[in-house]
């Protein structure tokens, strides 16, 4: 009689195990901070000598460092304290907006290292020399990156508009449509480079990588863990001669909440620059759509009657709630960029009645699309990042009552901290940088391969 059945996946041979181990070990202590050995082989669930078999491989690799603090209180000898190195492996996120670039480096354990943020504005620039720009700023942080012994093992790109597959489809803002980014931008660094290799490249909508960079690091500071995939929590560890667990996602990327708040594993986040842009983050993963363009919030419409939009619409939130609709109802100069931002809080907090009537507005447009999300998706959070960060003392209320008026479960309350702003320890760039060192955890052997074809060879031990 025939056989039917699908075949099996091959048993997954000692080498792939082994890859799996060394993954799981390495987001244990980078999940911890800092942790010995006995407490890595309870977490991943192997043995003690498996354990300190791949950590010696790590600690070879570079990867970890001891830190010469010893730890007592289970059975056996005090064990040594292990911690990710700060040196070595490391993420370069640039995040390129309309009036800014910014560009940073995280080490493995997430810390924002190097930074460089220039303002410019890229409005009617052609794309390659505004990626030319980003990628001049990017090289210049790679040379302060590497006066550090910090070697980025990629770089993700943070962009405005609708992205997918290294490609800018649509950015009204910069008045983009089908920009190759992804490959712009990486020849322009290239050509900077005196290197054989290419970093690899990748790409991502900047909202998302804000949302991920909150979900990572909300309320935890710069030094925080970045953890390594967009939710789950860690899976156990593979018998040395068995086959990998199934499923084993990656750490949640929790840590303690900023200001006390409940640290929110669903949520909504609004990114508020001259455009509107958004995200939706759901039980600490990324939520996408069919297409990768899902959490276009800024051109959700308000009034379908309303101002013309630069996306071709009418209406759309951005023309009520974006940085030049706000400048211009307060009065400013709606092209003023960051100096009207910071001009228009000094007015709100002088009480000028303008700017905080202008605020007030522009919260109950944002709370009246932000209904229909909720109702539709009911996250724990709202999150307002960007330039609404600094102005929730005059728009959070009205943008708050507003959401208790029309959310139909009845359980948002003016007030309850559903509605909240963004933390200070993340944003676009820091999100795409720990993009790519998520990349590393996820397959050390994989970079370590990669470092030694474009390097020659040679393993170190990495520097604390």
């Amino acid at each position: 009689m025939k056989n039917e059945t699908e075949p099996l996946e091959p048993k997954a041979d000692k080498a792939t195990v082994r890859r799996h181990n060394l993954s799981l070990v390495l987001r244990a202590v980078h999940d911890e901070g800092e942790a010995t050995r006995a407490a890595v082989a309870a977490r991943v669930g192997l043995t003690r000598a498996a354990v300190s078999s791949l950590v010696e491989q790590l600690l070879d690799g570079g990867f970890l460092t001891e830190s010469g603090k010893t730890f007592s209180g289970q059975a056996g000898r005090p064990g040594t304290a292990l911690r990710v190195a700060r040196t070595g492996p490391a993420g370069l996120g640039v995040e390129v907006n309309v009036d800014y670039v910014s560009v940073c480096v995280v080490d493995l354990a997430g810390t924002d290292r190097v930074r460089l943020t220039e303002h410019l504005d890229n409005r009617d620039v052609p794309p390659g020399e505004v990626l030319a720009r980003a990628a001049r700023i990017a090289a210049r942080t790679l040379v302060s990156a590497a006066e550090q012994e910090l070697v980025p093992a990629g770089v993700r790109l943070a962009l405005p508009g609708l992205v997918s597959g290294g490609t800018v489809r649509q950015a009204p803002n910069l008045g983009w449509n089908r920009v190759p980014a992804e490959e712009l931008f990486a020849g322009a660094l290239a050509a900077l480079r005196p290197v054989p290799e290419a970093l690899p490249t990748g790409c991502d909508n900047e909202a998302n990588a804000a949302a991920l960079a909150e979900l990572w690091f909300g309320g935890r500071g710069p030094g925080a863990a970045a953890g390594s995939s967009d939710g789950g929590p860690s899976g156990g560890g593979a018998p040395e001669g068995g086959g990998a667990p199934e499923g084993g996602g990656a750490p949640e990327g929790g840590g303690a909440p900023e200001g006390g708040r409940v640290k929110a594993r669903s949520f909504l986040y609004v990114s508020g620059e001259i455009g509107v842009g958004g995200a939706v983050v759901v039980d600490g993963e990324l939520l996408r759509g069919a297409h990768g363009f899902a959490g276009e919030i800024g051109h959700v419409p308000a009034d379908a009657e309303g101002p013309r939009c630069r996306c071709g619409s009418r209406g759309c939130l951005e023309q009520y709630a974006g940085q030049a609709a706000l400048l211009r109802e307060a009065g400013l100069a709606p092209d003023a960029g960051g100096p009207g931002v910071a001009e228009l809080e000094r007015r709100a907090a002088a009480g000028d009645a303008r700017a905080v009537g202008a605020l007030e507005r522009a919260g109950r447009m944002l709370g009246l699309v932000l209904s229909g999300a909720v109702n539709l998706l009911d996250p724990d959070a709202v999150v307002l990042g960007g330039v609404y960060r600094g102005l929730m003392p005059w728009l959070g209320p009205a943008a708050d009552a507003e959401l208790a008026r029309r959310v139909v479960s009845g359980l948002w309350t003016p007030g309850g901290g559903r509605l909240r702003g963004a933390s200070s320890s993340g944003d676009a760039a820091r999100g795409a940088a720990a993009l790519v060192v998520r990349d590393v955890i996820a397959d050390p052997v994989g970079h370590a391969v990669r470092t030694r074809g474009a390097a020659g060879g040679g393993s170190r031990r990495g520097g604390g």
